[in-house]
Formats: C-alpha cells, sequence, structure tokens
C-alpha cells in the first residue's frame, strides 16, 4: 500500500512566516544545479531567480522549467549579480558545503532586504526506509564513495561541514538572528528508489565516471539486499531536512 505523503506547504516553512508574507516578491536560490529547488519556489513567489556558475546545468535548468517567474543566471554564491536589497529569501539547497561561507553570508546579507532571511536547507541522508540494514548499507556505500572520492587524482574541490553551518552563520556577523530547525515529511519508496537515491549522489556519479563499478561502490550489494528487504511495492519514507536560518 502506498503511504500518504505529507506535501510541504512553503507558505508555511520558517523562513515565509519570518518575513511576513506568504509570498515573496523575489526568492534567490545559489547553486540552483538544474532547478529543481528554483522550480519549488516558483508557486509560491512572484519571482524566482537561480544563481549557478554552470553553463550546463543553467542549460538543463531552462529545459526542465516552464513557469514564466522562473529565471537562472550566471553567478556565484558570492557574487551574484544581483542588485543590492532586492530580495525577501536567499536559499541554498543541499549545496552550501561547496561554498566558501563567509563570502556566501556577505552576498546573502547584501542581497536581502532589511529583515530577510537566508536559509540553507540539507537533508539528513538516507531517509528511513522501512529496512534498517538497508539503510546501513546505504550508508555504508556513502562513506566508501567518500574515501575512494578522496583518492582521485587530481585538485578536489573544497567541502565545508554540513554540521557546522549555523556556527559559521551565528559568527559571521551577517545575521541578526540565527537558529537551527529540522522539518519531516512522508513519501514512498522501493528498493529501486534506494539505489536510484545513492546513485545521485554528487560523489558517487563522479566516480562511476572515473570508470569505477557498481562493484566497487558497493551498489550490486546494496541492490541485492534492497530487493529482498524493501521489495516492489512502494512504502513509507522517513525525511529529515535541517534548516539553517539568518535574518539580516
Amino acid at each position: 500500500m502506498r503511504a500518504n505523503t505529507t506535501v510541504i506547504d512553503r507558505s508555511r516553512l520558517p523562513h515565509s512566516r519570518y518575513i511576513g508574507t506568504a509570498r515573496p516578491t523575489l526568492v534567490v536560490d545559489l547553486g540552483s544545479g538544474t532547478g529543481l529547488s528554483s522550480r519549488y519556489w516558483g508557486p509560491h513567489a512572484l519571482q524566482v531567480i537561480g544563481i549557478e556558475p554552470s553553463t550546463d546545468m543553467r542549460g538543463e535548468a531552462l529545459r526542465q522549467t516552464n513557469a514564466a517567474n522562473v529565471r537562472y543566471q550566471a553567478g556565484y554564491s558570492h557574487d551574484t549579480g544581483l542588485s543590492a536589497q532586492c530580495a525577501q529569501i536567499v536559499t541554498c539547497m543541499q549545496a552550501l558545503h561547496w561554498m566558501e561561507p563567509q563570502g556566501t553570508f556577505a552576498e546573502a546579507h547584501r542581497v536581502l532586504v532589511p529583515g530577510g532571511v537566508f536559509a540553507a536547507i540539507d537533508y539528513d541522508w538516507p531517509p528511513v526506509s522501512g529496512s534498517w540494514r538497508t539503510d546501513q548499507a546505504w550508508g555504508g556505500c556513502h562513506e566508501r564513495a567518500a574515501r575512494l572520492e578522496a583518492a582521485l587524482a587530481g585538485e578536489r574541490p573544497r567541502r565545508w561541514d554540513k554540521a557546522s553551518h549555523a556556527a559559521r552563520m551565528q559568527a559571521s556577523g551577517c545575521f541578526r538572528f540565527v537558529r537551527e530547525s529540522v522539518l519531516h515529511h512522508i513519501d514512498a519508496g522501493g528498493w529501486e528508489r534506494s539505489v536510484g537515491l545513492l546513485r545521485s549522489q554528487g560523489g558517487v556519479m563522479d566516480l562511476l565516471k572515473a570508470g569505477y563499478s557498481d562493484e566497487d561502490l558497493g551498489i550490486g550489494e546494496l541492490e541485492r539486499l534492497a530487493r529482498a528487504e524493501l521489495g516492489d511495492e512502494p512504502g513509507p519514507w522517513y525525511w529529515s531536512a535541517r534548516v539553517r536560518i539568518g535574518v539580516v
């Protein structure tokens, strides 16, 4: 039986409530990638601008986006090219760990109106499925991928520790108020989604492109276990999203 899905109403999220309106004039989405998080904001804001340095990513975002009020432009988290005090909300969905913190916070402070909100959001991985064994194997694959990725030849981009996002925001001097909260929702998945979710992780994708096999990464073992434990019929999945909020 398919689980009921709890849809998060973005007009009721903390960063929407803190600005005092359910429909901000402008939401800026830093590191927008293929536009998934930008498109989520489309129905809840008058205008959404995704900031993304990769030409390929922006092209894919444009291909997938139909909303007239969502657009994308080249830029960086520390240099968006936007005018000062133009936005009510600046978001960063599962991307802040790739961004130089102080420059990003300073740019958010510059772009936001007084009382505007910066919100950095990250999911806990993996979501809670119907099998602790599958979740354990998923985590093991993810850790193995992180070790292998660290050993890849060439200079690797720096990552900042996600657990310290709120502390860095507090220490930055850019925000009058900082807090971290955890939001939850429920949807459904089976073994295919579990394996697909692992494959979608950036480090795993890089390793597969570099020539590592499913067996090298433990994906084959995960698939066999997930098939046995979760089966084909979708069951409830429990997601947790950590939201770090800073008010300028």
